[in-house]
């Protein structure tokens, strides 16, 4: 049985092809630019090279007609047939306080979606749009919407609501709803084994860094409060957008500058954050590669980056009151060791001990780390996520009829035995090369 994973943005389409009796990766790609001009595919099948194709896409439906053609090709592809496609999984940014989990798209839950789409403009109209693409394509399998915030729905009270007019959520729905979700998901579940932990006695900090990023705090195994807020935009600094700010900022701005209400959306969302504070870069790679040549607004950058995602980590120890973990995730938390260490850098005192030996070692997707030294009363681990994972067996599970919300609900993943077949490969390989990184591969205890 073979299960696709879809990932729509405003102009793209990443995609996953799962075998899921051999537990394996088939296909994995992603179509750029679609409904621009120059689009094209990536696509890597298991045991071939990479191969990329320019392709006109001015729609989703065409971006997944394409992706299903370079699936099912002879040359390229790894199915012979659409009819091997069993289920199809969809990322949806943002699901309301309506989902509280990943459910099977029907018409009642595209109205919803197209309900709560406001509250995520940059992300939901996109996902939606994917969703009814390959319907088209694929309109007799079932199709499963694993939304983003419904992780964090198990969130109190004191959490997600805002200190604003109380009829404001109540008639508008404004609160802190989070996302990451099935990010988070994840790490928490792997943290748990590798803690040898029961997985709801288990508290933690997650963060989750990448071009957009935000930090959860997980207690009992469930999601207690967590940065991102109504929107993608509250929290951590990233890489275009602003995070935490004073709410009387924009006001002041749009009247000094006459900029509309969209001008000043725009501005926090894309013209911000690190690319606001630098004047070019967003890549993290490319900030480290300029503080090092000595520009003072790319070690500004980094420096505001670690301090934020430190006031995060500090807040929520003090929130959660017993750590059992610091966990890393996500491209930057994965692999830029120079945000980390500033971001660990003083944290002695809140029982967090790190190894910078250990730090410098550990950037790999293929296995996961512990990069904390043997004193730290709380360790630091950096699981790679795979969010496209959880997608796929939530997809199964929701088709198979056996899928209940996650403390209800036992992913492969979670036992000690787990084993990623494409990531264990590469870490062989890897460790040819860089053999030093054994020595920081964390054991589950």
């Amino acid at each position: 049985m073979v299960i696709l994973v879809l990932n729509c943005g405003s102009s793209s389409a990443k995609y996953q092809l799962y075998d899921w009796e051999a537990k394996d990766i088939l296909a994995v790609g992603n179509v750029e630019k679609v409904t621009l001009k120059g689009s094209f595919i990536s696509h890597k099948a298991k045991g071939k090279e990479e191969y990329v194709v320019e392709h006109d896409c001015p729609d989703h439906t065409e971006a997944v007609n394409l992706i299903i053609k370079l699936l099912t090709d002879k040359e390229h592809g790894v199915i012979t047939d659409m009819g091997i496609i069993k289920a199809v999984g969809h990322r949806v940014v943002h699901g309301g306080d309506k989902f509280i989990k990943s459910v099977i798209v029907d018409d009642d839950v595209m109205k919803t979606l197209d309900e709560v789409k406001d509250l995520g403009p940059l992300h939901n109209p996109a996902n939606i749009m994917g969703i009814q693409a390959a319907k088209k394509v694929l309109p007799n399998v079932p199709h499963c919407a694993i939304m983003d915030t419904a992780w964090h729905q198990t969130m109190p009270p004191e959490s997600y609501l805002y200190a604003v007019p109380y009829d404001w959520y109540e008639k508008h729905s404004v609160r802190r709803y989070g996302f990451h979700g099935t990010s988070f998901l994840y790490t928490a579940k792997r943290a748990a084994v590798l803690l040898g932990k029961d997985p709801y006695k288990t508290n933690l900090i997650i963060c989750h860094l990448g071009n957009g990023a935000s930090v959860n705090a997980v207690k009992d195994g469930c999601s207690f409060d967590t940065s991102m807020g109504m929107t993608p935009l509250e929290g951590l600094i990233m890489g275009t957008r602003s995070g935490d700010a004073d709410p009387a900022l924009p006001f002041y701005v749009m009247r000094k500058a006459g900029l509309s209400a969209a001008e000043m959306e725009s501005a926090l969302n894309k013209k911000s954050g690190l690319l606001g504070i630098t004047g070019q870069y967003v890549d993290r790679r490319d900030i480290q590669k300029a503080t090092l040549a000595g520009d003072a607004r790319a070690k500004l950058a980094q420096d505001m980056e670690a301090q934020r995602v430190k006031k995060y980590i500090g807040g929520y120890l003090a929130t959660l009151g017993r750590v059992d973990a610091l966990v890393f995730t996500a491209g930057v938390g994965e692999f830029a060791f120079f945000i980390r260490k500033k971001i660990l850098e003083g944290l002695e005192g809140i029982g967090i001990v790190y190894d910078p030996k250990k730090n410098d070692l550990a950037c790999t997707r293929n296995t996961e780390t512990l990069i904390s030294k043997p004193e730290s009363k709380i360790p630091v681990y950096i699981i790679p996520t795979d969010e496209e994972l959880v997608m796929t067996e939530d997809a199964y599970a929701l088709m198979a009829g056996t899928y209940d919300v996650h403390t209800k609900f036992t992913y492969s993943f979670q036992s000690k035995d787990y084993v990623n077949k494409g990531r264990a490969e590469g870490l062989k390989e890897e460790l040819k090369k860089k053999p030093d990184l054994q020595s920081v591969i964390a054991v589950p205890k």
